[in-house]
């Protein structure tokens, strides 16, 4: 019937400029929500742009279990 069907390949999800995306974006990755979103955005204002994903162990509230969530 049509009803119900599921598509035959995963969508991948789109990738987010840490040091660009504001905080409705963040909010949008996997592992993440409004308060990390926020803490992302406050700590990338403080000190600067991250060079990469793994300095997102710098914002409180990211432990490695978070970090692996997020790095695709």
């Amino acid at each position: 019937t049509g009803l119900g069907a599921r598509p035959t390949e995963v969508a991948k999800p789109a990738l987010v400029d840490l040091n660009q995306a504001g905080r409705s974006e963040l909010e949008q990755v996997p592992g993440l929500g409004p308060t990390l979103a926020r803490e992302i955005a406050a700590d990338r204002n403080r000190k600067g742009p991250f060079k990469s994903v793994e300095e997102l162990r710098r914002v409180k509230g990211i432990g490695p279990a978070t970090l692996d969530k997020v790095r695709a």
